[in-house]
Parts: structure tokens; sequence; C-alpha cells
């Protein structure tokens, strides 16, 4: 009897080491020192291969293997378990194009999940990988046949449903259509990618291994693949995609739409008088103060003689800093005579310093003409583009301009001094927050604060929500017996605790139940919000439920679209703003239909 026979891999041809160059290298022709960096369990961890060749020893026929299928079994169930977990339902209805990229993420990840769960499961079994058979692959293409057209069945149906609940009509045959072909696409994509970076970890873990131990080799191996692909990721890619779309924005701040004029008022930045120039604006500041209702627009909804609203405005080429541009929009509202009515407004903008028409609108109508709005530019980006990379610059600008518009009115006699109100929409709401420090200090230095579709990582926010009392909901949160702040996604019924009293400064936040902004978080890839498992806000389907990493890439989805809804829907706050502003200012004399009619002007379509 042979040794091959008795003692496999010790044959002539199996020694256990033979010489190269100098060094030890193991029979299946590794270095000794690198063999377990070059990934000798993880070989075959994705395709199924067997780690070492045939022993020397083995007969003809058992040396015959089918060759290695190029993807994983249980990478491709996972793949399709969370590739049909994708259509469940989430915050907004999506297209096809948009499902696809979804479906496609969520493959991905659960292919990957598939294969590192295989590989712990050997690990553990300790055993080495082998091909499946080709009923084993059979059994997948039938189960992904009738999963996968259960699943796109199951969400179009959701889908329907939740374009029902929202008034949305619009649908598109051809995207659905695409649908599987962009999953395959982004699938196929992300594979590449993958096995590219798994490519460079085995050979960065066998280059080290000449150096260093074999399990050191593969944790440095990993650890240097992943600092390269993130610092590619944030620093090359990101980096660029943001510079070039600054200077694309920068561009189109520098035009004026259609139908926006500059000001011939002097209580308007950039008007007769501003110190402010029209060209400093930016687009958004332009249409901001070239724009809004006038002192006859305003007395026909009031019925009273009304006066002409102050608009103060800095843009990005205001001037150089923050703090300086808070300056000079100050300068211009006390010039404007902002100090001198009764109603004073610090709205932090969002993004490219868009301000919401529909939130100063009705600020102004409510107040029958008697009042200022100062705002200023931080950005030249889109809002959702600046919700992400923006923040910074946001908080800064929210201090600074409270800060420069507080001194001066802290300085008036107190009977001369107008209510102080502070706004601010999506990010703007990040920024318009950060000048304060809590509760007390909004209520002692504010008459009241409007905030809409605050971002889930707001300071402020998450303390009032991660602090309400016991019993309360996420989705309609109530914080110290609601005696300062309140939460409502519907302003024109009672906001919680309606047995309670709301004196003094009062704070409302507006959120809808079905808006990704609010919602939205890095911590809804592997942990289930509170929001989810309790009762879902009117227009949000019952059928919505947390899946790890699947749940996240839908709200991440839902998050460039948020506005794409009716209003009252999604990111969208319209006519929210005027009961929102009438619960916070509180006019006298104003009837329902007073607050109807508004709503129509507000919202015109």
């Amino acid at each position: 009897m042979s040794l091959g026979r008795l003692f496999p891999g010790r044959g002539r041809e199996g020694t256990a080491s033979r010489e190269e160059d100098g060094r030890p290298v193991t029979p299946g022709g590794t270095h000794a020192a690198g063999a377990e960096g070059a990934m000798s369990g993880e070989d075959g961890a994705e395709h199924g291969e067997p780690s070492s060749p045939p022993s020397a020893g083995a007969s003809p026929r058992g040396s015959r293997h089918r060759r290695p299928h190029p993807l994983s079994l249980p990478g491709c169930w996972g793949a399709l378990f969370l590739a049909c977990l994708s259509f469940t339902p989430s915050l907004l209805p999506r297209g096809g194009l948009l499902q696809g990229l979804i479906c496609g993420i969520s493959a991905a990840i659960g292919y990957g999940l598939g294969v590192v769960a295989a590989y712990v499961w050997r690990a553990f079994a300790d055993r080495e990988a082998r091909n499946a058979s080709r009923r084993a692959w059979h059994i997948l293409l039938i189960g992904a046949t009738v999963l996968a057209g259960v699943s796109f069945g199951l969400g179009q149906y959701w889908q329907h449903e939740i374009r029902a609940l929202m008034g949305v009509t619009d649908y598109s045959v051809l995207t659905t259509v695409a649908c599987p072909f962009v999953a395959a696409l982004v699938f196929s994509l992300l594979l590449l990618g993958g096995r590219g970076m798994r490519r460079l970890y085995r050979w960065t873990a066998r280059l080290l291994g000449r150096w260093i131990g074999g399990r050191a080799a593969r944790v440095v191996g990993w650890l240097s693949v992943v600092a390269v692909a993130w610092s590619a990721f944030t620093g090359l890619l990101l980096g660029s995609f943001v510079n070039a779309a600054n200077e694309a924005f920068s561009l189109r701040d520098t035009q004026t739409p259609e139908g926006v004029h500059q000001p011939t008022s002097a209580l308007r930045s950039g008007g007769p008088g501003s110190v402010v120039p029209w060209d400093s604006l930016g687009r958004e500041g332009r249409v901001f103060t070239g724009s809004g209702p006038s002192a006859r627009d305003i007395g026909a909804f009031t019925r009273r003689a009304a006066q002409g609203p102050v608009r103060a405005y800095a843009g990005l080429t205001t001037s150089d800093d923050a703090e300086s541009r808070a300056a000079r929009a100050v300068a211009d509202l006390e010039r404007a005579g902002g100090f001198e009515r009764e109603n004073l407004l610090v709205m932090t903008t969002t993004g490219s310093g868009w301000v919401d028409p529909a939130a100063v609108d009705s600020f102004e109508y409510l107040g029958n003409g008697d009042s200022a709005t100062v705002a200023m530019q931080y950005s030249y980006l889109p809002s959702w583009l600046s919700y992400l990379v923006d923040q910074s610059k946001a908080r800064q600008v929210g201090r600074e301009l409270f800060d420069a518009v507080y001194d001066t009115w802290s300085k008036l006699p107190q009977d001369r001094r107008p209510r102080l109100f502070v706004a601010g929409e999506s990010l703007g709401s990040f920024g318009g927050e950060t000048a304060f420090s809590g509760e007390y200090d909004l209520r002692n230095r504010t008459a009241g604060t409007l905030f809409a579709g605050p971002p889930n990582f707001n300071s402020l926010f998450r303390e009032f929500s991660d602090g309400r009392d016991a019993g309360s909901p996420e989705i309609r949160p109530v914080y110290k017996e609601g005696r300062t702040v309140r939460f409502t996604d519907d302003p024109s019924t009672p906001m919680p605790p309606t047995d309670q009293p709301w004196d003094g400064t009062r704070v409302l936040y507006l959120m809808h139940p079905s808006d990704p902004i609010v919602w939205w978080s890095p911590r809804l890839a592997l942990s289930e919000p509170e929001w989810i498992s309790e009762r879902p806000g009117e227009d949000v389907l019952e059928g919505m439920v947390w899946i790890p990493f699947v749940t996240f890439w839908q709200v991440t989805a839902d998050l460039p679209f948020s506005t794409n809804v009716p209003d009252g829907h999604g990111h969208t706050y319209k006519a929210a703003y005027v009961d929102g502003w009438n619960t916070v200012m509180r006019p006298a004399g104003l009837t329902a239909q007073d607050l109807d009619l508004l709503k129509d002007i507000i919202r015109p379509d």
C-alpha cells in the first residue's frame, strides 16, 4: 500500500513543504508564512472551490472536478431573499427605475451575507467548500422564478395602495418593465466591485505574508483595502462629485428665474437704498425679495388696511464669511424698518438659499403685512445634497443670523421690540435649532417657533423626541406635557396633549408620517425604530415593516423624491403653514373660513 493512500498529501508530491526562493512553501504553492493570508479557507468561500488540489494518491475518477460555478449558491439565496423583500412598501410611492436600484442594492447585500454565512457555517462544521450540485441550482432557479414573481406582483399592489393614499396618479408601465433589468445591472456592478476588492485583499495579504504572520497579514490586508476604498469613495468620488455639483450650481445661482424682477420697493433687499446689491443675492435670494404678497394682496384677504412686508436677505457673494453676511442682512433689515414691525421672523434657508414661499407668505398674511423676514444663503447646492454635505454650514449660519438679529433686537426698549419668531424647513430647521440650547432657551428668547420636516439628526428634535412622555408615540411625541414644545402632522386639529394648557411661547414641529427627511437615519440599517412598530400615520401603509439593510435603502431612496408628492404628504408642507402659523402667532379675528381661503391663496393648485 502506498504512502499516498495511508497519508494523503504526504507522498513524494505531497510533502509538507518545499523550498522556493529560500522560503518553505505549502503544497498548494503558497509561502508558508502567508499560507493563511492566501485565504486557504476563503478561496472557496464564494465559488464553492476546494481550497487545495487533490492528493497525490487520489484516484483518476476522483480527480475530475466540475468547473467551479461563477456564483455562490448560498450567496444567490441571500440575494434572492433580500431582493424579494425590497418590494415591500416604504414611506413614498416609487417608480420602476427606483425600485430596480433598491432591488439591486439589496440583492448585492444579500449575496454578501449569504457568502459570509456559508463561510462561518463551514468554519464551525470544520469542512472545506465544495461545488453545489446541478439539482441545487435547479431548485434555486425554480424558487427564484416563483418568489420573484410573487414579490413583484405584491410590490405593484403595495405601490398602488400608497399612490391611492397620497392621491398620486403618475404611473409608468415602461419603467415598471425595466425594473428587473435595472436590478440585474446594479447587482452585477456591485458584485464585480466586491470581487475586485476581494482580489485586492488577497494580493495584499500575500504580499504582507512575506514579512509578517498569516493571521496578521489577513487583518492588515482587510484594513488596508477598506481604508483605500473608503478614501477613494469619500475623497475622490464623493469629493469630486460635490465639487462638480458646486461648480454647476454656482453657475445656476447667477441666473434669475423668469418672472422675477428687481424690487422697486425700499422694503426689500436689492431694492432702492439697499445695502445688499441685487446681483449678490443669488438665484433664490432674488426670488425671495422679488416676489411675495404686496400690501394690496394682504389687505384683500384681511379686509383691512395692510402694510407691505419687509424682506431682507444676504447671498453667498454678499460677503466672504457667515458672520459678515449676517451683519449685512441685519443692517439691511434695520434700514428697511424691520425692527419697527410687530412681527419679526428669522428664517434659516435650505440648501441653495431657498425659502419656502408658503412659510413666509403665510406669516405675512396672518400678520396683516406688519412683519419683517430676514434670511441668508450658505450653499450653492440643492437641498437634498446640502442635507448630506453642508450640515456644518447650516449650523453656523443659523447661529450667526439669529445672534446678529437678537443682538440688535435686545438693545431696543422693551415696549418697542417686535415679537421675534424663528422658522425653518428641513435643513433650515437644523440650522435654526443650533442657536438655542433647549426648550427654555426657545421659550425665553422667542415669541414662537415653527419647524417643518426636521431631519432626524436635529439635536433639539432628537432631545424632545427621545425624552418624550411615557406612552406617547414617536410619530406624535408629547414632551413635558406639551408646556412649550408640541408636534403634529395636521396643525388644523388640536395638538396633544389637548387637556393641558399651552401658554406663552409656542414651539411647533410639523412632521408628516410619510416624510423620509424626518425618519431617515443610519441606524435604520441594523436597528428597528419605534415609529415603524407603532400604529402608522394616515398616509403610511400598515404593511410597512422593518427589514435589516433593506429598510435603510428604501428610505434613503425616498429622500430625493420627498417633495414629488401632493401637499400634505412626504416633505411637502404648504397649507400646513397656514394652520401652523395661526397656532404659533395666534392672530385675532380669523375664522375657519378665513384660514381655508388663505390656504387656497398659498396653495393655488
